[in-house]
């Protein structure tokens, strides 16, 4: 008997999930529902989701991950094909700090055409190497 998936009676993807807010569905499987974003960036936008609520990816059990990228893929696949995208981005925002608006753990999957105008993150570098790697030896310790 499958265990029963957490639930959040106030978040707007649970009431999604249950059905009781309408979406565009796109795809449904047992753990996983994508439907449109309904304010998107790029015709196509789309929103991946695990039925059960875990506000971010910190909460979210790892034996999840691999119907998450499968349903990502798929996802992805479908509306490149559909929209005559050239490439997609998948993003995920953890935190007011970072984006995050409903903390319901879910990807975004952004079909991208060359010279959409939309941003191309950037990166700064580091200062120089070595603050590179103590950083780096810094993270692996709290792993």
């Amino acid at each position: 008997m499958p265990v029963p998936k957490p639930v959040d009676e106030n978040c707007l993807f649970c009431k999604i999930v249950a059905g009781s807010i309408p979406c565009a569905k796109i795809y449904e499987d047992d753990d996983i529902l994508a439907f449109l974003d309904i304010n998107p960036t790029a015709r196509g936008h789309s929103l991946v989701v695990p039925k059960g609520h875990y506000p971010t990816l910190l909460e979210l059990p790892a034996d999840e991950g691999p119907a998450l990228v499968n349903a990502m893929r798929l996802v992805a696949k479908a509306v490149m094909q559909e929209c005559g995208a050239d490439g997609f981005n998948c993003i995920q925002n953890n935190f007011s700090a970072a984006g995050q608006m409903v903390f319901h753990s879910h990807w975004h999957v952004i079909p991208r055409f060359e010279n959409d105008g939309l941003p191309d993150w950037a990166g700064k570098p580091y200062a120089n190497a070595d603050d590179m790697h103590m950083l780096a030896k810094a993270v692996q310790q709290r792993l």
